[in-house]
């Protein structure tokens, strides 16, 4: 192997007197993507932030590029070094030129005016190289995020970078960008980059990582090469303890065929959704999967009055009810957790005390109007023991948390509602790997207390793990169901085969 080009020792790093990072070794070389896992709050982004100059690392460690101690006092200082970090959040100006973004700060001038031409022109071979589809002059705001990231990543080959940081890239991206980045970094590393890459997506891990360090509480765990890296492993290594029973299933699904709760008969909204029927028990946990743009999403709408029915109905314990709006769904016993809880569930800068109160603020105020503090109080401190939600208090903004104790408070207000019926729209999205766990104990424990759960999910292994059965949509339809000791098992294939149409052309 040849010598590394970086060598981060014994970096620490400390917020208001509490360790961020507490001696963190990290060796990285040439013609490697080295992946960086943990838990959100394990100190991944800040150790990146350390080495790319946005943050300054605590006296007493070292960082050496290509052997030499850097000094890296700065963002610029980073650059210069030859580091160049792509964040979640894309640093591209909208309004500039693709051009004018690559070469930002870095302008070339003659006789004291910017060279646009010359940038254009030199800007050319680069987006060649990493196959781009549009010209230098094109407004960085009308692109796509993908076609953003390719920016970002030109800029860093501008540069000459020898390190690039990318910071969890692929959150944003369809599956044809995914795999058109995932080339991208392969010719990358072939061309001698190193590349630190932050991920919680195992899939990423196994098709990208020639090795994987492991963060957790902001100390090293220890570092994985390629034949080493399996999913229990780097599990284990990140949350502390065996995951043998990741899934949680304790729930008894032999006894969910007693009670229907919800039924759904025939329902449509004359787009999405065409005639969908299904029966949720108490107790049950029932699956809906299906490929993007089959109607699951749609349906959950329907069901939790966020979108008008056409034709069908609804039945709720054997009693027919109309659902005009969301209001009338929680009144009614029925709870929706959307799949968007930055854009749609929390207030970010709203207290964790707010967010968790909020569905029932109403109910807590006597005949004058006041809302009782105290009472909200006590439910907001009950969410944070009964959830384990890991912040200093209620009080705290729920944009400050991380994505997995964001999703428990946003859980936490609906259960504060004592649902019926609890619809969760992709439950873990943007969840890590240990807060993934907890949630899947929440759920198991929601259906032994007798809750109807319908969970929808892309994560074909979640839905497997979790659930009692799978209903699967394609086209606005229920095209079949995948449970245990049927003719079509729960499985993977079997679920592909429902979603795709595949197990009908087997048919005939």
């Amino acid at each position: 192997m040849s010598e590394p080009i970086l060598e981060m020792r014994r970096v620490s790093k400390s917020f208001f007197g509490m360790k961020a990072l507490r001696d963190v070794d990290l060796i990285a070389y040439p013609g490697e993507v080295h992946a960086l896992m943990g838990e959100n709050g394990a100190g991944k982004s800040t150790l990146m932030k350390v080495l790319s100059g946005a943050y300054r690392p605590d006296p007493g460690g070292e960082i050496r590029i290509e052997g030499k101690t850097a000094r890296i006092d700065g963002p610029l200082a980073g650059r210069a070094a030859g580091i160049s970090i792509i964040y979640q959040e894309l640093s591209l100006a909208p309004n500039l030129t693709v051009a004018e973004n690559i070469y930002l700060g870095r302008e070339t001038s003659r006789s004291g005016l910017i060279a646009r031409t010359s940038m254009r022109e030199s800007v050319f071979p680069m987006l060649a190289r990493l196959g781009a589809d549009f010209a230098p002059d094109a407004l960085v705001g009308e692109l796509s995020i993908g076609r953003q990231q390719l920016v970002e990543i030109a800029r860093a080959l501008a540069a000459k970078s020898k390190i690039l940081i990318m910071d969890e890239p692929t959150t944003a991206l369809s599956a044809g960008e995914t795999e058109r980045l995932f080339a991208l970094i392969r010719q990358l590393r072939a061309d001698g980059l190193a590349i630190l890459y932050i991920s919680h997506r195992m899939d990423e891990i196994y098709r990208l990582a020639d090795r994987v360090t492991v963060l957790r509480d902001g100390a090293l765990v220890g570092s994985l090469d390629r034949p080493q890296i399996k999913a229990e492993t780097i599990i284990r290594m990140m949350v502390g303890r065996d995951v043998s029973s990741f899934y949680k299933k304790e729930h008894d699904p032999s006894a969910v065929r007693g009670r229907p709760v919800l039924s759904v008969v025939d329902i449509a909204d004359g787009q999405r959704v065409r005639g969908c029927s299904l029966t949720v028990h108490a107790g049950e946990v029932l699956g809906l999967a299906g490929l993007v743009g089959a109607g699951r999403t749609e349906l959950a709408h329907l069901i939790f009055g966020a979108a008008p029915i056409t034709s069908g109905e609804i039945r709720l314990e054997s009693r027919r009810i109309t659902i005009a709006s969301p209001h009338e769904a929680l009144e009614n016993g029925i709870a929706y957790l959307t799949e968007d809880r930055k854009a749609f569930g929390l207030f970010l800068d709203m207290s964790c005390l707010y967010n968790i109160n909020l569905g029932v603020l109403g109910h807590d105020a006597g005949l004058g109007g006041v809302v009782d503090r105290q009472k909200a109080r006590e439910r907001a401190k009950d969410a944070f023991s009964s959830l384990s939600i890991r912040a200093p208090g209620p009080q705290v903004t729920a944009g400050s948390l991380s994505g997995g104790n964001q999703q428990k408070v946003l859980l936490s207000r609906l259960l504060a509602a004592s649902p019926k019926v609890l619809i969760l729209d992709e439950p873990t999205r943007g969840v890590d790997v240990g807060a993934k766990s907890e949630i899947y104990t929440i759920i198991d424990n929601l259906a032994k207390s007798g809750v109807a759960i319908l969970v929808i999910s892309s994560d074909l292994p979640e839905v497997i793990g979790i659930c009692d059965r799978v209903l699967v949509m394609k086209a606005g339809r229920i095209a079949g169901e995948a449970a245990p000791h049927s003719a079509s098992p729960m499985t993977q294939e079997n679920i592909m085969k429902l979603a795709t149409g595949m197990g009908e052309l087997d048919a005939a």
